[in-house]
């Protein structure tokens, strides 16, 4: 007889997507729904090979979360082939836009990208390496993302800082030591799409062939297919082209590399190819305040919303001030008249994106839960700690909402006023 044993340790950093060691243990995901909201699902990952030996396709999935959730011969830690280049001979670079200081999944789309563009040119065992350049000192993930090399440049620029021409210079180094075959931007502004495309400019000024179609960047790049790229043109036919050097892709141009590990070696960069700082043209006058309520809802990188279980409306407002975060709603909340149907969440509001989702009070409906499915991390507040909310959440506090959310605030310092129970009172909200 066969025990089913379980790494207690393992499944824990596999239900936490927060937890450093998430994506060693993560099932690979067959189902996803992508930016436009269309379900996609991976051929590649479906099925299981059958008695006789042929493999059978179930397009259900049943086999592979079957495969994945029991039998002796599952393991919860996926065995990736590990690929080391000694001496590289050539590099396709990429800038990710490390948002919050981690990789996003387009950020691993375009390292997927990367790492099609490399086996293009005969991948490993022609010495082409993938080398992410970033400027942030420590990136974690770019092993399993597929860099090869990695190249930090926190020290020439400050990460935190909009300096356009400091950024381009630090490439512009980073050209000069490496020369890279390919660079690989995200098409987004004012990230990697302004970055990309000044540095376009600069290879195209460099160049001495002036009607060399490669030095012109190729935007909005979401497919590569022998040897050319296919890039979106809006509601016109998509744009097909031979290989630039400089691509600024849209997010699932690529799929994430998920089956082997790499080096990610830090590069050194000698220090006499650093160009003589230059009076910048724009100068870097600091952030400016935004009130979050007037981020439109799909937009908003930070959300606070709250379903039946807030009798406190008055403290969750205050609380949602303290915090700096947008105010959402469950569907029960905007009808019962607490909420104005704008600050509506789901698939019968809006579909969010934020970086981080904490949700007050809410159950977890399947309209409430599609429209979450984008958010990197998902914070539940609840009573009930079998609703379908908290088994969503990467964290969760069980317990009263209104009582978690005075004990934030004052934690904060900045304790919500004594005031009464507001469930009868009118609260008037400006439309987002």
């Amino acid at each position: 007889m066969s025990v089913r044993r379980l790494d207690p340790h393992a499944e824990r950093a596999r239900r936490n997507r927060l937890h450093p060691r998430h994506l060693e243990f993560a099932r690979p995901a067959w189902r996803w729904t992508s930016a436009d909201g269309v379900t996609r699902i991976n051929p590649h990952a479906l099925g299981a090979i059958g008695p006789n030996g042929i493999r059978r396709i179930d397009r259900s999935g049943a086999s592979v979360e079957a495969a994945a959730a029991g039998g002796p011969q599952a393991s919860a830690e996926p065995s990736r082939r590990q690929i080391t280049i000694d001496t590289p001979t050539a590099y396709v670079a990429v800038v990710p836009e490390l948002p919050e200081g981690r990789l996003s999944d387009h950020d691993r789309d375009l390292l997927g990208l990367a790492r099609q563009l490399a086996e293009a040119r005969g991948g490993a065992e022609a010495g082409v390496a993938v080398v992410a350049v970033t400027f942030q000192a420590e990136v974690a993930g770019l092993e399993e993302a597929g860099a090869d090399r990695r190249v930090d440049l926190s020290s020439r620029v400050d990460a935190d800082s909009y300096a356009p021409e400091a950024r381009l210079a630090a490439l512009a180094a980073v050209e000069t030591a490496l020369a890279p075959a390919h660079w690989i931007f995200a098409d987004d502004f004012p990230g990697g799409g302004d970055l990309g495309r000044r540095l376009a400019a600069r290879l195209a000024l460099a160049s001495t062939a002036s009607g060399d179609a490669s030095a012109r960047a190729a935007t909005r790049v979401w497919q590569f297919a022998d040897g050319q790229t296919l890039s979106r043109a809006g509601d016109r036919q998509d744009i097909q082209r031979d290989l630039a050097r400089v691509l600024l892709a849209l997010p699932e141009c690529a799929e994430p590399v998920s089956e082997t590990r790499h080096a990610a070696t830090l590069l050194d960069l000698d220090a006499s190819v650093s160009e003589a700082p230059a009076a910048p043209d724009v100068i870097d006058r600091g952030r400016v305040a935004v009130d979050p309520q007037q981020i439109p809802l799909a937009q908003a990188p930070f959300i606070l919303s709250a379903g039946r279980g807030v009798s406190d409306w008055d403290g969750y407002h205050h609380a949602a001030k303290v915090l700096g975060a947008s105010e959402g709603a469950s569907r029960v909340a905007v009808d019962d008249g607490y909420m104005p149907r704008a600050r509506q969440v789901g698939a019968t509001g809006t579909f969010v994106s934020a970086s981080c989702y904490v949700a007050v009070g809410i159950s977890g409906a399947v309209q409430h839960l599609q429209g979450i499915t984008k958010c990197q991390r998902v914070v539940a507040i609840n009573s009930d700690p079998s609703c379908d909310m908290v088994k969503r959440a990467d964290f969760a506090i069980i317990g009263d909402g209104d009582a978690v959310l005075a004990a934030v605030c004052a934690q904060l310092g900045q304790p919500q006023p004594e005031r009464g129970d507001s469930r009868h009172e009118e609260v008037h909200h400006d439309a987002a």
